[in-house]
């Protein structure tokens, strides 16, 4: 866990094998404070010995508790396609409210 909020990722490296099983690519933050939401783009392997997965996408909502920023809720987008019909969703939407 962090205690500041540009120390927060989701790069994970086993400890017993030092192989890195998530490796964080980028991140941006969408909402900062005692609940912050992160945008994280990623790769990991289904196992140890796997080559890294095709880009993925996770946000992350956190909440500070004593002192240290936990994970809340967190949702995954898995694909480049469902990215883009996300954005398509919400890019019509925005449009409607303008």
């Amino acid at each position: 866990m962090a205690e500041k909020l540009d120390d927060i990722t989701i790069a994970y490296t086993d400890p017993a094998t030092g192989t890195e099983l998530v490796k964080e690519l980028d991140k941006a933050f969408l909402t900062r404070g005692a609940w912050a939401t992160v945008l994280f783009r990623f790769q990991d392997r289904a196992k140890p010995d796997a080559d890294f997965s095709p880009v993925k996408y996770r946000v992350v909502r956190y909440k500070k508790v004593g002192g240290e920023f936990r994970s809340q809720s967190k949702f995954n987008i898995s694909s480049a396609d469902q990215a883009r019909g996300l954005i398509a969703i919400l890019e019509e939407w925005l449009k409607q409210e303008a």
